[in-house]
C-alpha cells in the first residue's frame, strides 16, 4: 500500500527473472529446430547471420509501420527469431563457420546456454547503469536499435572486423539479443509494459 494515498502498489516486475525466462522460451525454440535440423546453421558465415538477423528485424519494422501481416508469423516469432540467431551468430564468431554439421546438438545447447548466460551479465551490468531506462522505452525503438546495430555490425564486417574507436561485432550481437528480450519482455509480460 502506498502511504502516501493508501492504493495498492504494484510489485515492480524482477528483470532478471523475467530476463531468464524469456532466453528460456527461446531456448526451448532452439532445441526443437536442434532435433529437426542439427546445426545446419554451423554452416553459415558470420555476415550471412548478420543477414538472417536483418531479415527479421525489417520484418518487424515492415508490421509495425503497416500494420498487416500477411505470412502470419508475428512480432514475438521474429523477436525469438532474433534471440536465437544473435546467439547461433556469437557461437559463428568464436568457432567460425564450418563446410558441414561439425556439432552435435548438446554441444549446441552448451554453446547457447554460454553465450546466454553471458549476454545476462551484460544485460545486469548496463541495466545497473541505466536504471532500468529500458522499460520506458516504446516497444518500436527496440526494432530501430537492432537494425542500427545491424548497420553498425555490417560497416564493420566490411571492415574486415576493424574498428578505430567502437566496440566489435561481438558487442553488437550481444547487444541486438538484449534489445530482443526487452521487446519479448514487454510482450510476455504486458502488464508491466510501459507504452
Amino acid at each position: 500500500m502506498c502511504e502516501m494515498c493508501g492504493k495498492p502498489v504494484a510489485e515492480k516486475p524482477d528483470t532478471n527473472e523475467q530476463f531468464t525466462q524469456i532466453i528460456a522460451m527461446c531456448r526451448s525454440l532452439y532445441m526443437k529446430k536442434l532435433e529437426d535440423y542439427g546445426a545446419a546453421w554451423r554452416i553459415l558465415r558470420p555476415e550471412s547471420m548478420t543477414d538472417q538477423i536483418f531479415i527479421k528485424a525489417r520484418r518487424i519494422r515492415s508490421l509495425e509501420t503497416k500494420g498487416v501481416n500477411l505470412v502470419g508469423e508475428d512480432i514475438r516469432s521474429e523477436l525469438i527469431g532474433i534471440v536465437n540467431y544473435g546467439i547461433m551468430a556469437l557461437i559463428q564468431l568464436e568457432r567460425g563457420y564450418a563446410d558441414s554439421v561439425d556439432m552435435t546438438n548438446e554441444e549446441a545447447v552448451r554453446e547457447y546456454d554460454r553465450f546466454s548466460g553471458k549476454i545476462l551479465e551484460l544485460m545486469k551490468i548496463k541495466n545497473h547503469d541505466y536504471d532500468e531506462a529500458w522499460r520506458g522505452m516504446r516497444r518500436s525503438s527496440y526494432t530501430d536499435l537492432i537494425l542500427m546495430k545491424l548497420n553498425r555490425t555490417k560497416e564493420i564486417e566490411d571492415n574486415n572486423g576493424r574498428t578505430v574507436a567502437s566496440e566489435g561485432i561481438d558487442a553488437n550481437y550481444m547487444d541486438m539479443v538484449n534489445y530482443a528480450v526487452f521487446g519479448l519482455i514487454k510482450i510476455e509480460f504486458s502488464s508491466f509494459a510501459d507504452e
